[in-house]
């Protein structure tokens, strides 16, 4: 069964070398419980497949789970970011569905 998860977050941008990656991060409550709701099922880098609807532009990626802020980052592409007129700092809606 496919679950809906929908939640609005900020766009933000990776510090150091890296910063042209642009990330949102989802919420620390449902990030916790989509780690125990999921064990088992997580791939590298503590990851799992979603697909993400931001505006009109749906793709499939993953989730990455950070133990530092223990949320997990959902990375958004600049071809979405272009498509969206998304930038650094904007809240954005977003829907996830686990696949």
């Amino acid at each position: 069964m496919r679950k809906n998860y929908t939640f609005e977050s900020k766009v933000w941008l990776w510090p150091g070398e890296t910063g042209s990656w642009h990330f949102i991060s989802l919420p620390k409550e449902e990030s916790a419980l989509w780690r125990e709701k999921h064990k088992g099922i997580h791939r590298g880098w503590n990851s799992l497949k979603v697909t993400v609807t931001l505006g009109k532009t749906s793709w499939d990626t993953s989730i990455f789970f950070d133990t530092k802020s223990s949320r997990y980052l959902l990375p958004i592409k600049k071809k979405v970011r272009k498509a969206e007129d998304v930038l650094e700092g904007d809240l954005v809606k977003i829907r996830l569905v686990l696949i």
